[in-house]
């Protein structure tokens, strides 16, 4: 595994590629999702479910087209909200910006936000102005790289056990990570 640096901008690495869409999944997150996995990783965890997705050309370049698409999706009513995987969000942020920035304006928070990153909620909080933007629009951040030697299958929504699940907007509040704890029912904040 390599250990990217927060400071590694996504205007330098990134293509704007996406390895992936999957609209109505219910694996990545809380209830039904649509999941975007972004192209271009550079942690490179060994027995990383996605490694086709670490380079930043993988897939195809992301699309106005692709963005409709995915916002249609989004409205749909039995829809929680959106996942973003890759790949690594974070650095990807051109992409993971315009898709969420849009949903925040059509659909306020309405519709909820997951990301993956190998990097943690500290660095992120640390990290270039891109970062901070993308975690400030995330209601739940998984974070930490994929550790084989700590991997457990058990948990929910991560394969590590050295990763979190953190409540995002709270964790912001409170200046430190704060861990995300299961709803009942609809997305995490109401519009």
């Amino acid at each position: 595994m390599r250990e990217p640096q927060p400071d590694w901008l996504s205007s330098r690495l990134s293509r704007d590629h996406v390895a992936d869409y999957k609209p109505f999944v219910f694996v990545d997150g809380e209830g039904v999702r649509c999941s975007l996995y972004v192209s271009g990783c550079l942690f490179a965890c060994e027995g990383c479910f996605n490694e086709a997705a670490w380079s930043f050309r993988y897939g195809t370049p992301y699309t106005a087209v692709l963005e409709d698409r995915i916002l249609t999706d989004l409205a749909h009513e039995s829809v929680q909200g959106l996942s973003l995987l890759g790949g690594e969000p974070f650095l990807n942020t051109g992409v993971c910006l315009q898709v969420t920035r849009r949903l925040r304006a059509e659909l306020g928070h309405a519709r909820d936000v997951w990301a993956w990153s190998g990097y943690t909620f500290e660095e992120l909080l640390a990290a270039s102005a891109d970062k901070v933007e993308l975690l400030g629009m995330l209601d739940v951040l998984v974070d930490g790289p994929f550790t084989l030697a700590e991997r457990d299958l058990t948990l929910p929504f991560r394969g590590s056990r050295n990763q979190r699940v953190l409540d995002v907007p709270a964790s912001l509040r409170a200046g430190e990570a704060v861990a995300w704890q299961a709803q009942t029912a609809g997305p995490a904040h109401s519009s």
